[in-house]
């Protein structure tokens, strides 16, 4: 098949036909960015999309009274992509190819003719297949070549509607186009409208085409194109009538669509005119005085000779830019989009790209999704907010009973120097107000905040720091030695028992927990409702110049069986933790560490937490052999421990198992706290020695007290008999 290159689109036939014109909806452009970010990532393959046309409108000019012709617009919208998706009423369906390129130097240097030509050689091998007149939809099939700057939101595009070129050309009659009202009469149309919409009764959308005869009865009626012989079959060839739903409203252009149609009858049914062409333009009628706008003019074409199958005819169709050259068209969405919807898609395009070559397996909706509580907003918690932003987590929410002081924004980077002023604002909800300003996609829990006002995230006023003065908001002294029982206020015991009952519900409804406090204690409440609750429990403590970032295993009930339980934060202990701040130095009640190490334990931690949402396993994920690097999860090895130190720039991935006697995480002090609930915690909180009574550690101290005593100690002497060690 020999193309005949015309990419400059010189138009031999009808040169009153008017163009089509494209209308891209931002919608579409918004489907794409998403196709090409999550589908087509790096592929160049053509794609299929459908836009449509309705037929031609005008509007009147106020000043003069006169009608003003719209564009032969062709529409493409935001489900273009959508095989499935439903075409707006009154409309066409038309079925394009869209061919996105990776770059502007692509788009720019492609071979478009050859594009164009393939189309257009579709074009005419369709017209010569015994399908011709059944699916006409390759008639006013189109070409769109696009770039899109995926940062700057600027879109690059160029439409082509290749349409055959007849020679001669098609000749319109010296009465030109004239009203189908003065031709045929109002109620005429008003017959060929009714059978026109009887014919659309069952379609997705209008037929683009249609033929029509005067009834035997009375009025017109209507057909498909590919009924021609049969329903004229006994019609005079002046009294056929060709109709196309026409997106022209020029009284004397009809649209594009008219021009391959001409084409298909010609070579098809060998129809050489006069004959009678109906531009219809009245797909919505609105009443019994309805003002008719469809136009009917008579064509033929002179001295026309059977054409080669196996030769195209010339193909013109590239659509014309705004400054009227044959050139690409350009649309910026940057300033006309909403800056907050610009974020919410800048924001996950860097992790997107991820998966175009590095990561095609990522999944990035599960950790989008993964709510997560942040018990404490000071340093680490400030780290570890934006770094799990930088994810894509959306749901994050702060727990911290302390005010932001000065000596807080240097090192945590939430907070400003405003935010200490007039005693320092409250951290959690100073925090929340942060990760808005940063991003405000981030997602509101509609809930009451205390003090808070409106912000994306849920804060309490106090911790659950056992023994420590942050516990209840009273005194320490008085709260770590009484015991519970009716010398406590009762508004006290109240108070506790809420507060405890509200950490409850914020870890039940977080996926991922994150232990980030200043003392040991503090993490004990949290540690057991998150192994009852069978939530990811991830955990973060700093010395001066060393790290320590782990992830609590699961509990016994709910291990797989094929690998060693891994234990929590209070695993290794041989004791319950106990106050760790009273009768305390200011070096030692301040977390005093090197500048760098928390960023660097924060972001640890958030980094373990998106391998093991990324490996198979979950939370039964095992943790790596030594030597053994090869992991289940995509990111690589999911640690159990990990300690780093900054002296010697090292780190250690360290693997501990559960034990069967802790405080925070055995079966005995889980299912204690299942059936007694917060009278058990209360006796943790106030009574010395309850928790190593519970799992039987005061037990193993005797134990090993008594197996002490009962070493027979030998004391070296100076003796001649004595060994030298």
């Amino acid at each position: 098949m020999a193309p005949h290159p015309d990419i400059q689109g010189k138009d031999y036939d009808c040169d009153s036909i008017t163009p089509l014109s494209s209308l891209v909806q931002p919608a579409f452009w918004h489907d794409l960015v998403r196709l090409k970010i999550d589908v087509l990532k790096l592929s160049a393959e053509s794609q299929p999309v459908t836009a449509s046309y309705s037929a031609g409108k005008s509007i009147v000019d106020r000043e003069t009274g006169q009608d003003v012709a719209l564009g032969c617009q062709i529409a493409l919208g935001g489900d273009a992509f959508d095989k499935q998706a439903s075409i707006p009423a009154h409309t066409v369906a038309v079925c394009g190819v869209l061919k996105n390129f990776n770059t502007i130097e692509e788009f720019k240097s492609a071979d478009k003719l050859a594009l164009f030509n393939g189309l257009a050689d579709e074009l005419w091998t369709a017209v010569n297949s015994e399908t011709a007149l059944t699916d006409l939809s390759y008639l006013n099939k189109f070409l769109v070549l696009t770039f899109a700057d995926l940062k700057k939101y600027k879109f690059f595009y160029w439409f082509a509607f290749p349409a055959l070129v007849a020679k001669p050309a098609w000749e319109i009659d010296s009465s030109g186009w004239l009203s189908a009202e003065e031709r045929l009469g109002g109620e005429n149309l008003l017959s060929i409208y009714d059978s026109f919409s009887d014919l659309s009764q069952g379609k997705p959308s209008h037929p683009p085409y249609f033929i029509a005869r005067q009834s035997a009865k009375s009025g017109y009626e209507v057909s498909s194109l590919s009924e021609w012989n049969s329903f004229f079959k006994d019609t005079p060839e002046d009294k056929r009538i060709l109709g196309f739903v026409d997106p022209s409203a020029n009284p004397q252009s009809p649209g594009w669509p008219l021009r391959n149609l001409l084409t298909l009858v010609n070579v098809r049914l060998g129809v050489k005119g006069p004959l009678n062409v109906l531009a219809w333009r009245d797909t919505e009628v609105t009443g019994p005085n309805h003002s008719w706008h469809s136009r009917l003019g008579v064509v033929s074409i002179p001295g026309v000779e059977q054409l080669d199958p196996q030769v195209r005819p010339t193909a013109v169709g590239w659509e014309k830019n705004t400054q009227g050259k044959l050139a690409p068209r350009l649309a910026d969405l940057a300033p006309m989009m909403d800056p907050a919807r610009l974020a919410d898609q800048a924001v996950d395009l860097n992790l997107k790209l991820m998966r175009w070559r590095i990561l095609p397996g990522l999944n990035l909706e599960k950790v989008a999704k993964t709510k997560c509580l942040l018990l404490g907003a000071g340093t680490l918690g400030c780290y570890v907010a934006r770094t799990l932003m930088g994810w894509g987590v959306r749901t994050i929410t702060f727990v911290d009973s302390a005010r932001v002081s000065f000596s807080n924004p240097v090192r945590q980077p939430l907070f400003e120097f405003a935010d200490c002023l007039e005693g320092g604002k409250p951290k959690a909800a100073c925090a929340a107000e942060s990760l808005k300003k940063i991003f405000p996609g981030m997602i509101l829990i509609p809930r009451g905040v205390r003090g808070a006002g409106s912000v994306p995230v849920l804060y309490t006023g106090n911790w659950f720091m056992l023994n420590s003065s942050y516990s209840i908001g009273c005194d320490r002294n008085r709260y770590v030695h009484s015991n519970a029982g009716p010398s406590d206020p009762p508004a006290l015991l109240e108070k506790t028992k809420t507060d405890v009952a509200r950490l409850e519900e914020l870890i039940d409804k977080h996926d991922a927990v994150f232990l980030l406090m200043d003392s040991r204690e503090s993490r004990w409440l949290p540690t057991v409702i998150g192994a009852s609750k069978g939530k990811i429990v991830m955990n973060a403590a700093l010395g001066f110049d060393s790290f320590l970032v782990m992830r609590h295993g699961v509990r016994a009930s709910r291990a797989d069986g094929d690998s060693a339980r891994l234990g929590c934060y209070y695993c290794n202990d041989i004791v319950a933790p106990a106050d760790s701040l009273s009768d305390r130095t200011l070096d030692q009640m301040c977390t005093v560490t090197r500048p760098g190490l928390a960023a660097i334990a924060s972001s640890t931690g958030v980094e373990i937490l998106v391998s093991l949402l990324q490996h198979p396993k979950g939370l039964n994920a095992p943790a790596p052999k030594p030597g053994d690097e090869s992991s289940e999860s995509i990111l690589g090895v999911v640690p159990h421990q990990l300690r780093g130190f900054l002296a010697q720039f090292s780190n250690k991935l360290i693997t501990g198992a559960a034990y069967d006697k802790c405080t925070g995480c055995s079966e005995t002090v889980l299912k204690e706290y299942e059936s007694r609930g917060f009278e058990m915690a209360l006796r943790a909180f106030n009574e010395t020695g309850y928790l190593e009574k519970l799992t039987g550690l005061d037990k193993l101290h005797a134990d090993s007290e008594a197996a002490m005593e009962s070493v027979d100690w030998v004391e070296g002497g100076d003796g001649e008999g004595d060994d030298d060690f």
